[in-house]
């Protein structure tokens, strides 16, 4: 069995994000420097955008580490980028996810999910940005991506959403 450190599992997530690049050396520096880079979304991965009250509906009000956590076992270990400033997530889905659920993305559209692809940007912080420290990153990885191009599963995500709108129906209800 061939064992990879996590370094090494790093750089070849960051390898393969980048790969959706023509020039990656801007990209390069900015997360050297701790800052987010701009990744195209439609090709390799798309992003379902998330409103933290959604996600948060189905757990109650949980510190950002218990929600990340939840967020792992829900979609499987697959990567979610958490927005703290913009209260939002992102899980990150197979670059084709925004054209084929395009019946259920619409009606996500309702709850505040958007299921964003071709032509759309996603600031993406460095890999190694993995917990919340606003003093250090403006994003991070909820969940980190386990290894190059893992993704969340598009009906572990449509079964999170699905929570997510009960919970948020049952609590106007009550």
């Amino acid at each position: 069995m061939l064992v990879h450190s996590s370094a090494d599992r790093q750089l070849a997530v960051e390898q393969w994000l980048l790969s959706t690049l023509p020039a990656r050396d801007r990209a390069r520096m900015e997360w050297q420097e701790g800052r987010e880079t701009l990744l195209p979304l439609g090709t390799l991965f798309s992003a379902v955008r998330i409103p933290q009250t959604l996600a948060h509906a189905i757990v109650g009000s949980l510190s950002h580490e218990a929600m990340d956590a939840v967020l792992a076992d829900a979609l499987e270990g697959g990567p979610v980028i958490c927005d703290p400033k913009g209260h939002r997530y992102y899980a990150l889905v197979p670059g084709r996810m925004p054209e084929t659920w395009i019946a259920a993305a619409e009606e996500w559209r309702e709850l505040g999910v958007e299921c964003l692809g071709r032509g759309t940007y996603l600031g993406v912080p460095p890999v190694k940005a993995v917990t919340l420290d606003p003093s250090r990153w403006v994003s991070y990885w909820a969940v980190p991506m386990p290894s190059a191009g893992e993704l969340c599963s598009p009906l572990a995500v449509a079964r999170l959403l699905a929570a997510g709108a009960r919970c948020l129906a049952e609590a106007a209800d009550a």
